[in-house]
C-alpha cells in the first residue's frame, strides 16, 4: 500500500472544503504533530485532543461509561464514540480517533500490546479498523498515526490513491 502523506491529506480535504478534528489516546499527539508539520494544515485541521484517561474520554468526548466498562477504552465502540465526539466538539466535517496499547506493558492475551483501533466519522459515513502493530512503543505509535492518515484519505470519496 502506498503511504499517504499529510500533504496529500491536506490536498484531499481542502479540495472538498472539509475540516478535521482528532482524538488521540495511544499516539499521544503524534497524529496532530504529523498533520501540523505540513505547511497549510490550518486550511483544514481544526485541532485535536489527547484523551489518555477514561475520564477525559467521557468528559471531553462523551464516550459512555457503559462502553468503557463493557468494551474498554481499547475497543471499536470506544474508538467510534471518540471520533463522533471530537467531530461534535470541534464542529468538524470529519472526526478521527485512535486508541490502543502501545506497550511495552499493559497488554493481555485478549488485548495484546500493539492492539489499536482507528475510527473515522465524516460525511461519507463511519468506519473502524482494528490493527495489531508490532515493534517498540515509538514504532507502534508511528504505525498507528500513519494508518490513521491513510484511513482519513480513504474516507474521501472518488479519490484514486
Amino acid at each position: 500500500m502506498k503511504k499517504i502523506t499529510p500533504g496529500t491529506l491536506r490536498r484531499l480535504f481542502a479540495a472538498r472544503g472539509w475540516t478535521l478534528a482528532t482524538a488521540e489516546s495511544c499516539t499521544g499527539g503524534l497524529l496532530g504533530d504529523l498533520i501540523t508539520g505540513e505547511p497549510g494544515s490550518s486550511e483544514f485541521f481544526l485541532g485535536g485532543v489527547i484523551v489518555y484517561s477514561d475520564r477525559s474520554k467521557r468528559e471531553l468526548l462523551g464516550v459512555g461509561k457503559n462502553i468503557l466498562n463493557r468494551d474498554g477504552a481499547v475497543s471499536s465502540r470506544a474508538a467510534l464514540a471518540m471520533a463522533r465526539g471530537v467531530r461534535k466538539l470541534f464542529t468538524g466535517s470529519v472526526g478521527a480517533a485512535v486508541t490502543g496499547i502501545a506497550g511495552p506493558g499493559g497488554g493481555r492475551p485478549e488485548k495484546p500490546v500493539g492492539l489499536v483501533y482507528i475510527a473515522v466519522a465524516g460525511p461519507g459515513g463511519e468506519t473502524v479498523e482494528k490493527h495489531t502493530f508490532s515493534g517498540t512503543r515509538r514504532e507502534i505509535k508511528r504505525r498507528a498515526a500513519d494508518r490513521t492518515i491513510a484511513l482519513l484519505a480513504a474516507a474521501v470519496p472518488g479519490e484514486q490513491r
